[in-house]
């Protein structure tokens, strides 16, 4: 059984493959060829923090993973990191443990950031490049740094947003810093119309920006929502959008992004990232559609990527 900590983790990891094995992973929820448990989701208002816990197995993998995930949004405050949790892995045949991950979220972090750009890259208009991203935390520097590297040949221009304008400018620092170009954007609503792709990282309550903003041929990825409560778009947005998309549409109606929709006949035009990816269904059709990709994160995300890890560390990488 293999036990290993992040710094292992990192060592193991390859982003292309994990790219490859998420989008698969994608495909293969959409196709009916997941176990997925119910998530259990945790609380604790007094910590502004939640935890969620995972589960699942694609048909024919060799392991079922069990994942445990917290944020704790006030931590960086403590000069801790927001997120944190592990990855349990079980044999699909005996359901003996082969591997206990201890990646203090980081490997959440990272699929959610790689999830992100599957699905911008899918969706976006063609010509894209101007991301404005809105949060400055962990999965806003995730989000940045994996679709700079899925579309190493784009040249995109982030601006970064957040309530912490010194945080905001750190990030674009750090971005700087692995040579993409990066700014702080410091009016929200002047930054919403002249974006090309908006990325939402938040975990906020209430829409963080106002209505009739976003232009046409815009896309939006939110990542934020995904627990009853939270939402980053306006829903006028959501119901006057050309394409829903989610990970998960029991998840996404449930508790992410588009809990918010009230129109049953609405509800039943999203479709899921899988099938565009797959190509069953169709995605952007016009260089001037509105389109939202809701992401609440799918346990056939953490099997892929914990698979990823042990396979890399059975073959030495």
């Amino acid at each position: 059984m293999y036990d290993l900590n992040k710094s292992q983790i990192m060592e193991l990891f390859q982003f292309d493959n994990a790219a490859k094995v998420i989008s698969a992973a994608y495909i293969a929820s959409s196709s009916g060829d997941v176990q997925t448990g119910d998530v259990v989701h945790l609380s604790f208002p007094g910590s502004n923090g939640d935890c969620h816990v995972k589960s699942g197995h694609i048909n024919n993998a060799e392991s079922y993973v069990i994942k445990i995930a917290s944020g704790f949004y006030d931590n960086p405050s403590k000069g801790l990191p927001s997120s944190n949790g592990m990855m349990l892995a079980f044999s699909a045949s005996t359901g003996e443990p082969k591997a206990i991950l201890r990646d203090e979220g980081w490997l959440t972090d990272m699929r959610t950031g790689i999830g992100g750009a599957i699905a911008t890259k899918a969706l976006a208009a063609k010509n894209a490049e101007k991301v404005l991203i809105i949060g400055s935390g962990i999965q806003a520097q995730f989000q940045a740094k994996c679709l700079a590297s899925l579309m190493p040949e784009r040249p995109f221009n982030f601006n970064i947003w957040g309530r912490n304008t010194s945080a905001a400018a750190a990030l674009a620092e750090e971005l700087r810093g692995y040579n993409l170009n990066a700014d702080i954007a410091k009016n929200l609503d002047e930054e919403v119309p002249l974006a090309d792709i908006i990325i939402t990282t938040t975990p906020a309550t209430s829409s963080l920006f106002g209505d009739n903003l976003v232009r046409p041929g815009t896309h939006i990825t939110a990542i934020g929502a995904d627990t009853h409560g939270k939402q980053e778009l306006p829903t006028s947005l959501i119901e006057s959008a050309s394409l829903l998309v989610c990970d998960m549409i029991s998840q996404s109606l449930n508790h992410g992004e588009f809990q918010v929709i009230n129109d049953t006949d609405l509800s039943k035009k999203v479709l899921e990232l899988g099938n565009i990816l797959s190509n069953s269904c169709a995605g952007r059709t016009s260089d001037y559609d509105i389109t939202i990709a809701d992401l609440t994160g799918i346990a056939a995300q953490d099997i892929a990527i914990t698979s990823q890890i042990i396979d890399a560390a059975a073959f030495g990488k």
